[in-house]
């Protein structure tokens, strides 16, 4: 194994398991309380598997208001949630850990494929 090839699977090891304790910390404090409140409890996105909301609500505070307004007027719209109103319930310190929480989980997501490409095409060796 290659210095760079274990330098970027430690990175990505090590994202995924700090992203793992924000998805805990985030779901417990904010996405609970949107839970139980009656204008946020339909608006968390389409739930696949039991915790995507979790993701849906910390993707909807976190990305760039563009793309945000691209998901919630395509026909798609209902799997995702509704960043509008969960802006109006959440606080400043809500949305700094649903962003920490959601682009340290996109990019660890990235560089475990990225290696696994990379380790495809024989570039380590």
């Amino acid at each position: 194994m290659s210095e760079i090839e274990s330098l970027m699977f430690s990175l990505g090891l090590a994202g995924c398991f700090i992203s793992m304790i924000f998805y805990i910390i985030f779901g417990q404090v904010t996405v609970k309380r949107l839970r139980k409140n009656n204008e946020t409890k339909n608006i968390l996105g389409l739930e696949y598997v039991s915790g995507w909301d979790i993701i849906n609500v910390a993707q909807a505070l976190s990305i760039p208001r563009s793309w945000r307004r691209k998901l919630e007027t395509s026909p798609l719209s209902a799997l995702y949630a509704n960043s509008e109103t969960l802006y109006k319930h959440t606080t400043k310190t809500d949305r700094v850990l649903a962003a920490m929480f959601y682009w340290l989980l996109t990019a660890s997501g990235l560089i475990m494929i990225l290696l696994v490409i990379l380790d495809a095409l024989a570039l380590f060796k």
